[in-house]
């Protein structure tokens, strides 16, 4: 069972912005460990407060924040962003 990685256009701005070598870590982990799972949730974390809902997953200093919809087994990565500020502007 794999899972198709999906990705909001605001995600995409932002990943442009980003180094490219940082760029193809977070393509690379998606592509890598969480598309082929079995069970997405067991790679991240789940959120509380105002992200309840949603998982995060650690990418070296970046973090990605996604909604994961078991229905259609499908990832929607919300957000991306380094560590210290991934976590500040609501979603």
């Amino acid at each position: 069972m794999g899972w198709t990685i999906e990705y909001d256009r605001r995600v995409l701005k932002d990943m442009n912005k980003l180094d490219q070598s940082v760029q193809r870590q977070i393509l690379d982990y998606f592509d890598d460990c969480i598309a082929p799972s079995s069970n997405p949730r067991r790679f991240g974390k789940s959120l509380k407060s105002r992200f309840s809902g949603l998982w995060r997953y650690r990418i070296g200093d970046y973090r990605a924040i996604c909604r994961i919809e078991d229905e259609k087994l499908i990832v929607l990565v919300v957000r991306i962003g380094h560590r210290s500020r991934v976590y500040k502007k609501p979603v």
